[in-house]
């Protein structure tokens, strides 16, 4: 996949270019034109302009120019909040600069004048660094997302209490104000209501197929069409379980996406 913008899934990496003179940005957004992930979004004549654009248009990746009047690129990045701050290819005729601005982190440094090849090659950097950032937001917001559900059951017995992995489940089912969880090799009743106990479960592993019934969504093996319109859940143990109607569409829904 190319990189995305997080705010609308779009296949688009939103970029600025800043530079204070005309020749130079009509040069960028000229290679940019031959990349069609790339939208530019702005372009800017100095530094303070950026600065504001930055924060309006929150962008991918910036173009920055470094010898700007007033405010110059470094003093660009200086004006904004950790949170604010983009990725960044500098464009300068300067190379004196060049160890400043990788340790500002930038993605790379492209000295004037430069051709396609080279700039190609800093769109090539970039999108390993931005796919890479990418998959680790990803990662985290998983993590934080199963953090917030429960991975172990507890289910206390005379004498014992048995912990049991919430992926060994192959589906619950109400009994009054508790609940019998399904294992493969057993059965055990929780002292739980079925409303609390979905609370606690991750729905990216776990469906609610009846006002009775919650199936591991990994145990599902098909969906079955019964007469009259009925439907029941096939699990791959062999078990059968009804599905109702409200429920019906939410499920075969979720069919169609692993076919």
């Amino acid at each position: 996949m190319g990189a995305i913008n997080s705010r609308e899934n779009a296949l688009t990496i939103r970029t600025l270019i800043v530079d204070d003179e005309p020749l130079a940005r009509e040069k960028v957004a000229g290679f940019l034109a031959h990349e069609p992930e790339f939208e530019v979004v702005r372009e800017c004549r100095d530094g303070a302009e950026a600065i504001a654009a930055i924060r309006e248009e929150k962008p991918d990746l910036v173009f920055l120019d470094i010898q700007m009047p007033e405010v110059n690129g470094f003093g660009v990045l200086e004006g904004l909040d950790a949170a604010e701050l983009p990725n960044v290819i500098f464009v300068t005729a300067f190379d004196r600069y060049a160890l400043r601005a990788f340790e500002v982190h930038a993605v790379d440094y492209l000295l004037k004048p430069f051709d396609r090849e080279r700039f190609r090659d800093a769109l090539s950097r970039f999108r390993e660094q931005h796919e890479v950032g990418r998959m680790k937001k990803q990662l985290q917001a998983m993590l934080q997302e199963r953090a917030q559900y429960a991975d172990r059951i507890e289910v206390k017995m005379p004498g014992r209490v048995a912990i049991v992995r919430v992926e060994e489940v192959n589906w619950i089912d109400a009994a009054g104000n508790y609940v019998k969880i399904h294992l493969d090799d057993e059965t055990l009743t929780l002292r739980e209501t079925m409303s609390r106990l979905e609370k606690r479960l991750n729905p990216q592993m776990f469906m609610r197929i009846h006002r009775s019934t919650i199936v591991n969504i990994d145990r599902i093996k098909e969906l079955q069409q019964q007469f009259h319109g009925d439907y029941v859940v096939l699990l791959k143990g062999g078990q059968r379980l009804t599905l109702s109607r409200s429920y019906r569409e939410k499920m075969q829904n979720l069919l169609q996406q692993y076919r």
